[in-house]
């Protein structure tokens, strides 16, 4: 994941799949490349609190999801589901 579009079509990927422990491995590829402490100083949080929280098959508080994916640069959206 080298682009902002890269990264946005993995999140994008992961949401669509309802794939949760790679949508957080995602979050916490980006979250290391910056710095965990960093990002966890910056929300308020322990940075072993936040690798726990980031990592696949842990079941974080949604906040804590928005708000790394905010610290990092990104923000969800939210649009109908197409039925077919």
């Amino acid at each position: 994941m080298e682009t902002k579009e890269d990264i946005i079509a993995h999140l994008t990927v992961a949401l669509e799949e309802n794939d949760i422990d790679f949508l957080l491995s995602v979050i916490n590829a980006l979250a290391r490349s910056k710095g965990m402490a960093q990002i966890a100083a910056e929300l308020g949080v322990s940075r072993e609190g936040l690798y726990k929280s980031l990592a696949p098959g842990s079941n974080p508080a949604f906040g804590t999801v928005v708000k790394t994916l905010d610290n990092l640069g990104f923000k969800l959206n939210i649009e109908l589901k197409q039925v077919s």
